[in-house]
């Protein structure tokens, strides 16, 4: 039902009730028993064991529970266990985040309001909030959040704070008059109150008619249940290399197991010599590297006061090519603000420097709002533009206590809607004036003064102004407003002792002191942030419920293109997905929207194949924030609603940090792709070495427990020292990373064929020549410690993939070097403890044969500086800026 189009009687006779008496408890009772108490109820969602059977069957898991599983069936309790502590890790923290995620309906819940004045019986009552039902007549004050969607039949200066649905920062002003538009948007419903909105000034009487799930509010938490959560671009491209490496490992294994029989091998060992490379042939330390690199870059991010809800998150951050912006709170500040003054005197071209204490006086005097301390900083109670008077004449030291004790006031007409002014009476006292020119005004004042503010054209009206002043008014008035301000009007009139004058009297000759513009201002670092980027390939989108002309000014002073227009809500409706994909490309700045509006946004960007983010602090922002690849809520102004649909929080609610969390989250990203290419391409050197040299005559070159030993050190210690890499000089230079985009690209296979070659190539090599000099054994230790130094070698050339390791800084990541030193310590004790020779099929190595060990690693770190020198020439060539 359009209820905002009927008249309240047709609406008090569709629920078949008096409102003035409302309905009988009986009725009530009735109604509620058909109705449904009014409460979001939750609905859909993942039950905790279905989110933890999805991270239990994903192909990294079942591949790594496998492996243990063989490696338990032939013995290997120890090698067992290690590789499930890392499937147990890996699907523990993913179970959590998830389930998390599902908390979102919850937070909606805890804004019901737990009791309403509600009249039954022809009596007024407390009852739960829950008890209520569609025709019930409440009773409405300030202060009050609305406990569901109603029907005003009765409004006395009624102002309701709609931003938590609507996105609009302005208190609006409420009628009981019908109206005949059946396309409104929610904010221009203005005979309507909403569930979960609240009434900030004046009082009314509504009827209820929409509860629970059947609100406005309701429904969001049904779009917000409704929405998939869909898998981070990451999450995809892990699939699909985990896929890929599980073939690869099986084919590997199946080789080298049909080799060690056909060279009669014992068949225990070449089963568990399978195993080992069946685990080598994918980074089965991958889930703990790739967690333990999100859970490091959200405390780093943490620091830069954003906080990480959901790990995966992080590396969509270096994804993402759109980010979807609300105006109110994250853009602007979420209040209004005066943003100039100008005199009559200006208007009439007489004086542009201007005293505004009387201006400033009225304003503060013809006004119904306070201020309270609240930790250290004013905070309005009452309409916030009204607040907005207030705060700037007390930054010009005109505080409303001081200015009543001189000015009383004795009479007023309240703020109505229909004459859009407000005026107040006031007599006047020369006590407790501190300020000079307070007190000269007040000696100067008479008896009585009048002020009035209100709309200009309302305030002209009884004003003794010409027609040149009012002229002027009403081009300056024009010219703010298709600037996106608000403007108000402020006059005065001075009552003498022997003027003797009714209240209505007072409405007449009246001297206009000047013009008021208020805005909800730009945050003062969102312009350098939509720059940033901008720059960094990522493209801007406003989204609001505000006035398109509000809209477009916004978007012009962030920097926001907007030469597409602007588009409205009503225009997206006839346009659908399939219509909105055609002009989305353009169009930056969309206004007047409903959160339909906002998912329908979302997927028509997902559709064109964009990776997007959604900023938001309001519950009309979470169905978005959840269907976005990643939501980004405001931590301060934003809903437990909205924080709980996101993936990250930013903690200061400036636009601006979400420009560092991006760097963040490419640097996490690229360090981890740089640790996939560092694990695959050593694990493939060690898988030549293995498969190549049986057939230059070495018996099995590496045991078993050697294979997994390796994998702790490279995979595992070296590892995490990459996982923390700081960023690259150009990394925010650089454009997002394709979604479409393949982990295993071309550039990234000829790494890895050139790395692991490099490695295999080498160590083969050595060891044949230790093999036919120290056929006593010392040729296996040769190998087993050669391919631990030249992994190191190849972490040390992977700390960045364009600059070079001496660019990047020797001790920029104290971490690796930690590592480094970790792994040479831990393979020298394997070497030379006597304890542990005889596990690891070690002997020791002297001085000499340790120059040659490290040779690998010196090799593999020049050839990977060589191609990285050779990378940076022929960017060079192509006339592209390049920092060494």
């Amino acid at each position: 039902m359009q209820w905002h189009t009927l008249d309240t009687s047709e609406v008090c006779a569709h629920f078949s009730i008096d409102p003035a008496s409302g309905l009988d408890n009986g009725e009530a009772a009735r109604r509620l028993a058909v109705q449904g108490s009014n409460e979001l109820t939750e609905t859909g969602g993942m039950s905790p064991w279905h989110i933890l059977w999805d991270q239990c069957t994903s192909t990294m898991v079942l591949i790594l529970t496998t492996a243990a599983m063989v490696s338990l069936a032939i013995g290997s309790v120890r090698d067992a266990a290690s590789i499930l502590a890392i499937v147990c890790l890996f699907t523990t923290l993913g179970f959590v985040q998830e389930y998390r995620a599902e908390r979102a309906m919850r937070a909606l819940k805890r804004l019901a309001v737990p009791t309403v004045r509600v009249r039954r019986d022809g009596a007024v009552s407390e009852i739960s909030a829950s008890e209520l039902v569609s025709g019930d007549v409440i009773l409405l004050e300030a202060g009050d959040v609305v406990p569901a969607d109603c029907r005003l039949l009765e409004a006395y200066s009624l102002k309701a704070q709609e931003s938590l649905l609507t996105g609009e920062a302005e208190a609006v002003e409420k009628q009981t008059a019908p109206l005949p538009d059946g396309n409104l948007s929610l904010g221009d419903r203005l005979n309507m109150v909403w569930m979960g909105t609240t009434a900030i000034a004046g009082r009314g009487v509504a009827l209820v008619v929409a509860t629970g799930m059947a609100t406005e509010l309701g429904r969001i938490a049904g779009l917000l249940q409704a929405v998939r959560n869909e898998p981070t671009p990451l999450q995809k491209r892990l699939d699909r290399l985990g896929k890929i490496l599980a073939a690869l490992a099986v084919a590997i294994s199946g080789v080298v197991f049909g080799l060690g029989v056909w060279r009669g091998e014992p068949l225990r060992d070449m089963l568990m010599t399978a195993v080992s490379l069946a685990v080598a042939a994918i980074p089965e330390g991958l889930p703990a590297v790739v967690t333990i690199t999100l859970a490091i870059g959200a405390q780093r991010m943490l620091k830069r006061h954003v906080l990480i809800r959901k790990l995966p998150a992080v590396e969509t951050l270096g994804s993402i090519t759109v980010i979807c912006t609300d105006k109110t709170g994250t853009l602007t500040e979420n209040r209004m603000t005066v943003s100039g003054m100008i005199s009559a005197a200006a208007l009439e071209g007489r004086a542009v420097d201007a005293d505004f204490t009387l201006q400033r006086v009225a304003s503060v005097l013809c006004n119904d709002a306070t201020l309270r301390s609240e930790e250290g900083r004013e905070a309005i109670v009452g309409d916030p533009t009204e607040g907005a008077l207030l705060l700037e004449a007390a930054a010009s030291g005109l505080y409303r206590p001081e200015l009543e004790m001189l000015f009383p006031r004795v009479a007023e007409l309240p703020f109505d809607s229909d004459v859009k002014r407000m005026l107040t009476i006031h007599s006047v006292t020369t006590a407790g004036a501190e300020r000079a020119e307070l007190q000269a005004l007040a000696a100067a004042s008479g008896d009585r003064l009048v002020f009035a503010k209100g709309a200009s054209d309302a305030i002209l009206a009884i004003c003794a102004a010409d027609q040149s002043l009012r002229a002027a008014v009403v081009r300056q008035v024009d010219t703010l407003a298709a600037q996106g301000q608000r403007v108000l009007a402020v006059a005065f009139r001075l009552v003498r002792a022997n003027e003797h004058l009714e209240l209505a009297e007072c409405q007449r000759g009246l001297s206009l002191l000047g013009l008021v513009s208020m805005m909800d201002p730009l945050r003062a670092e969102a312009r350098e942030a939509v720059s940033r980027c901008l720059e960094a390939g990522i493209r801007p989108l406003m989204i609001t419920g505000d006035h398109p002309l509000t809209a477009r000014t916004i978007a012009d002073q962030a920097g926001i293109v907007a030469q597409g227009g602007v588009l409205v809500g009503r225009e997206l409706d006839e346009l659908g997905v399939d219509g909105l994909g055609d002009q989305i490309g353009d169009v930056s700045v969309y206004s007047r929207v409903s959160p339909e509006h906002k998912l329908l946004i979302v997927q028509a960007l997902q559709q064109r194949g964009e990776v997007v983010a959604m900023t938001g602090d309001g519950v009309n922002d979470a169905p978005a924030l959840k269907k976005a690849d990643i939501g980004v809520a405001m931590g301060i102004t934003g809903t437990d609603v909205a924080k709980e649909a996101a993936d990250m929080v930013l903690l200061d609610d400036n636009f601006a940090t979400i420009v560092s969390a991006v760097e963040e989250g490419r640097t996490i990203y690229a360090n981890i792709l740089r640790f996939i290419e560092f694990s695959v391409s050593g694990n493939l050197g060690k898988i030549l070495a293995v498969l190549l040299l049986p057939f230059l005559g070495l018996p099995n070159p590496l045991t078993p427990l050697q294979l997994l030993w390796l994998n702790l050190l490279t995979d595992g210690l070296l590892g995490l020292g990459m996982g923390v890499e700081r960023p690259e000089p150009d990394v925010m230079k650089r454009g997002p990373i394709s979604p479409n985009s393949q982990i295993f690209d071309g550039r990234m296979i000829r790494q890895t064929l050139l790395t692991g070659g490099t490695i295999g190539l080498t160590t083969i090599l050595l060891t044949w020549h230790y093999w036919i000099s120290h056929p006593d054994g010392t040729w296996q230790t040769v190998l087993f410690s050669s391919l631990a130094f030249a992994q190191i070698g190849q972490a040390m050339a992977l700390r960045s993939s364009r600059h070079s390791f001496f660019h990047m800084g020797f001790f920029a990541n104290p971490l690796l070097l930690s590592m480094i030193v970790a792994v040479i310590s831990l393979q020298a004790t394997v070497v030379y403890l006597p304890a542990l020779q005889p596990f690891f099929k070690t002997t020791p190595l002297n001085f000499e044969t340790l120059r040659w060990v490290v040779v690998p690693g010196i090799t593999v770190f020049i050839v990977l500086e060589l191609v990285k020198y050779a990378g940076r020439l022929m960017t060079l060539r192509d006339g592209e800026r390049f920092t060494a």
